[in-house]
């Protein structure tokens, strides 16, 4: 029996014009009111989150910022933080990769430096808030990760200069324009194995949609693992399964409509 359902966003759940099919609503309220547990897993500041679901904060966790940060009913139920340090060294280094910008994500806010309107206008549809400061390295603020805007490709582009990190920290492209930095334990998979063991739910219990490779950890901590028909390879490759429609034809609910036979 599922329990918990942890659907990422972009190239998931919302389609290619960042909306969310309306029938997502009313099966979201069908199954809460059955038990069922969701989660909306995104690398989206938790603001923006909070925002896209006012409606329903009373029912859905949000995982936001690659699970760096949780919050359920207004309770923070994980923060795996940047070390300050680590931080600045990072923004240090990404300044010096060719043809991108810099978000510092804090708790409180997220941070850039750029004037860049193409920049903003791409960052403002992820971070709800935003503020331009003079000095990325002078911010104060509980450090979430560090994200690099890359207007090529970041995949073939800034993930090279931060590839030697791998070790001892997360790097995780995030769509076709972003790479994102965090701590080494900070990821999506990580963060719902907390949910899970805080509401005794197993992974056999768990069904999880994503798209891209900052899902790559979240896709092996679910048995109903499903990649999105638009999927990036790697991810189809590693999930049990694939969705028979894309994020432009909702995906994710016709998949949950068909198991849990609400068709």
């Amino acid at each position: 029996m599922i329990k918990l359902i942890a659907i990422d966003l972009d190239g998931t759940l919302l389609d290619d014009k960042k909306q969310i099919h309306p029938e997502f609503w009313e099966v979201n309220k069908k199954l809460t009111e059955a038990g069922v547990l969701f989660v909306a897993a995104s690398g989206r500041q938790y603001q923006t989150l909070h925002k896209q679901f006012e409606c329903i904060l009373d029912s859905i966790i949000i995982l936001a910022e690659n699970g760096t940060i949780v919050k359920y009913k207004n309770e923070e139920l994980l923060i795996n933080s940047l070390p300050l340090d680590k931080a600045r060294y990072f923004i240090e280094k990404g300044r010096n990769v060719p043809d991108t910008e810099i978000i510092l994500c804090g708790k409180t806010s997220a941070y850039v430096e750029s004037n860049n309107k193409l920049f903003w206008d791409d960052a403002a549809q992820y971070y709800d808030r935003l503020q331009k400061v003079k000095d990325l390295c002078e911010v104060d603020d509980t450090m979430l990760k560090v994200t690099l805007w890359d207007h090529n490709n970041a995949e073939q582009n800034a993930y090279p200069h931060f590839k030697s990190y791998v070790n001892d920290f997360k790097i995780a492209v995030a769509g076709d324009v972003w790479l994102d930095i965090t701590h080494q334990t900070a990821s999506k998979g990580t963060a719902i194995e907390e949910i899970q063991k805080k509401y005794n739910i197993s992974p056999q219990e768990t069904l999880i949609f994503g798209d891209y490779l900052n899902d790559l950890d979240m896709m092996g901590v679910g048995y109903y693992s499903y990649a999105m028909k638009n999927a990036h390879p790697k991810i189809k490759e590693i999930s049990r399964f694939v969705t028979s429609y894309d994020n432009n034809n909702n995906g994710v609910v016709e998949t949950i409509k068909e198991l849990f036979n609400l068709v």
